[in-house]
């Protein structure tokens, strides 16, 4: 793990190594917890990095964490004792939890550290901050906890990044420069490749590199890593951290394999000419207009398969490798040649020049034909993944077209549809590939016959442009048909969402109707202060009722609907033998409430009327008012409301419902027996007028 990594969360400071020391000499790790919630995860990386730098010896010696809580919360603060667990429980060899001033609240520290020792591993112990120093020297202490000891947070980080930095590319560096130096010390069998090797250069300057490891050797001899000469300290680690003996073995190696570096390109540069390049020149151009153009002409397929053209492109790779040492030797002859011009007499020029020439022609033309051919084999093998590929996912959308569609709820089937839209789109785009690669190939084989030294391709390139145009027309045929079956699923899957919409409509109607139900049985229980109001209610009563209608209307034609679909799509409705008997069954107790609801509203105006009649002062009717019929009629109709307020409604299975509450009941009733009394008082006044006469 780099600091470079990790240098967001190391900049945050949740952890760190001042370079304090306890009794023990062990290190002391400070955790100092904010105000802010901790992240957890950020300190576990924290941790894991801190715990790298020390040497083992180092290690062993324990570690003394200090937990600085006195601007946390203790539910935090246990969290943290209890991770040191998992991260350094084996090194951990004390932990002190630096309390605040007013101490956390007993109830929520009841947790006893001292009692899981054994299981932690480590003992915690909950001390003030001015307390501290019982269990470590001050001199050993940040001035967080009163101590002198001076600590720098981003200046050790700045610094353990330069110490990082210069490790790693000091490492690479030594790595590079001993696979150059080692090259160079092979034998005659590898002298070909031996002039390859010491072309490579070192990614990095070693002269840069060199100057950083002195600067920072010098820093390192300076400050030791802890701040002895009293400035600001450099790192929280002492010399048992090895950084100087490390840096120092670094730049040793530096220096010696730098040294054998440059010797080496002395050596390359005295490097003498061949004394015949004549007959190495004749050898590169007989090898590469013979050998060499016989194995290209041989190769002329592309191959059927991925395999078939990896297998082409693997003997190509061959070939190119036998080229590839021809070529070496041609780049290091044309190199001696050009240095032999240079310095070369007058008398040999014309020669040189002709022998350059002509291994610049023949090499320049054997590499096109090799390009030309790695690019034919590339495309093919690109055709070839992309023909494969869109194989893959037509058969994937045909075994997903094959399976039964059997989904629980609508939802689900529009999922099914969405990926299987997803699915044939990704078929369109995966075939448009496929024919803008074939055709690519097509037109890099028809520019084949170029280099063909005079062979007639045209049946091979016939056999090729088949099979381009075969594996094209077949993917389109596959893909017809899986779009033939994809339009059926489809069609059978939007009849299923509509058959599943209206089992859905169907159950909801027949919740609106228990609603309409519930509600007038609980609500709809008035009738009226007088005979104009009842009528009111009895009207607003029948919109009510032609409400329950239109929604009872509306889930039998869902049913409806829902049976037909099955029919089409040949499966079992689950509203037949639920949904249609409660729609049912509801219907027929609203229809038996309501009635009943009519019945009283109807004796209730009739009730309401002939005592209004009656009430009513009328003297040129005084034969209508002293009828004793009316007045028997008018208390016989509010006997009868009575008595039917009583009972209760019942429904074809035996089950009783009320209408309102009995507080309900009895307010009505005790309305209407109000009305009835003042009928009787009319009745009394109209047989005996002196007493209409006496109270007047």
């Amino acid at each position: 793990m780099e600091a470079s990594g990790i240098l967001p969360i190391l900049k945050k400071k949740l952890a760190f190594l001042s370079g304090g020391k306890d009794r023990r000499s062990g290190l002391i790790l400070t955790i100092p917890l904010c105000l802010e919630q901790t992240n957890m995860d950020e300190l576990s990386v924290t941790l894991d990095y801190l715990l790298s730098i020390p040497s083992e010896k180092c290690k062993a010696r324990g570690f003394t964490v200090i937990v600085d809580g006195r601007k946390s919360q203790w539910n935090v603060v246990k969290t943290v004792v209890l991770m040191l667990q998992n991260v350094v429980p084996a090194e951990v060899s004390l932990v002190c939890v630096v309390k605040p001033d007013e101490f956390w609240d007993k109830k929520v520290t009841h947790f006893c550290f001292w009692k899981e020792k054994d299981r932690l591993g480590f003992e915690v112990i909950l001390v003030s901050a001015n307390k501290l120093t019982r269990y470590i020297e001050p001199c050993q202490l940040t001035e967080d906890f009163g101590g002198s000891l001076t600590y720098d947070h981003m200046d050790w980080l700045n610094k353990r990044l330069v110490f990082e930095k210069f490790t790693k590319e000091s490492t690479s560096l030594l790595d590079e420069l001993a696979l150059i130096n080692n090259g160079s010390d092979k034998g005659n069998q590898q002298e070909k490749e031996r002039s390859v090797d010491l072309n490579f250069l070192p990614s990095v300057d070693p002269e840069t590199v060199l100057q950083t490891g002195h600067e920072l050797l010098s820093e390192l001899q300076q400050r030791r890593f802890n701040g002895s000469d009293g400035g600001v300290s450099w790192s929280p680690m002492d010399d048992e951290l090895l950084a100087q003996p490390q840096v120092m073995k670094l730049l040793d190696s530096l220096r010696e394999q730098y040294t054998r570096y440059q010797e080496v390109c002395r050596q390359r540069s005295k490097r003498t000419q061949l004394e015949e390049i004549q007959q190495k020149v004749m050898q590169v151009v007989n090898w590469l207009e013979g050998p060499g153009s016989e194995q290209l002409r041989a190769q002329w397929g592309i191959g059927d398969s991925i395999r078939a053209s990896q297998a082409l492109q693997q003997k190509h790779e061959e070939i190119e490798s036998q080229h590839s040492e021809w070529f070496a030797v041609y780049v290091e002859l044309n190199q001696q040649i050009a240095a032999l011009l240079n310095a070369g007499d007058e008398e040999d020029l014309v020669e040189l020049k002709s022998l350059q020439q002509q291994l610049s022609d023949v090499c320049y033309r054997q590499a096109s034909q090799l390009e030309f051919r790695q690019n034919l084999l590339q495309a093919a093998l690109e055709f070839h993944g992309v023909a494969q590929d869109l194989s893959q996912q037509l058969d994937g959308l045909l075994g997903m077209l094959c399976v039964d569609v059997a989904p629980a709820d609508g939802a689900s089937i529009q999922q099914t549809l969405k990926l299987l839209e997803e699915k044939l789109k990704s078929v369109d785009v995966g075939l448009q590939g496929l024919r803008e690669k074939g055709q690519g190939l097509l037109d890099q084989i028809s520019n084949q016959a170029s280099w063909a030294y005079g062979k007639d391709v045209t049946i091979e390139n016939k056999e090729n442009v088949d099979h381009i145009q075969g594996v094209m027309e077949d993917m389109q045929l596959r893909k017809q048909r899986c779009e033939d079956m994809v339009d059926v699923r489809r069609l059978k899957m939007l009849q299923m969402v509509q058959l599943f919409k209206c089992e859905e409509d169907a159950a909801q109607a027949v919740e609106w109707l228990s609603e309409l139900l519930d509600a007038l049985l609980k609500t709809h229980i008035r009738l009226g202060d007088d005979a104009q109001e009842t009528k009111v209610l009895l009207e607003k009563h029948r919109k009510f009722v032609d409400v329950a209608q239109s929604t009872y209307d509306y889930g039998r034609q869902l049913l409806q609907a829902t049976v037909v679909l099955c029919q089409s799509l040949r499966c079992t409705s689950r509203s037949s033998g639920d949904t249609l008997p409660r729609l049912n069954r509801v219907w027929k107790q609203f229809t038996i409430a309501s009635e009943e609801r009519v019945h009283r509203l109807e004796m209730a105006i009739a009730f309401h009327s002939n005592a209004e009649k009656i009430l009513q002062d009328c003297p040129e009717e005084p034969e209508a008012i002293n009828d004793e019929e009316q007045f028997d009629e008018i208390e016989a109709v509010g006997k009868s409301l009575l008595d039917r307020l009583t009972v209760p409604v019942v429904y074809p299975d035996g089950t009783e419902q009320y209408f309102g509450s009995p507080s309900d009941m009895a307010s009505t009733a005790e309305h209407i027996r109000d009305r009835m009394k003042l009928v009787s008082l009319k009745r009394q006044q109209l047989r005996h007028p002196e007493m209409m006469t006496t109270e007047s």
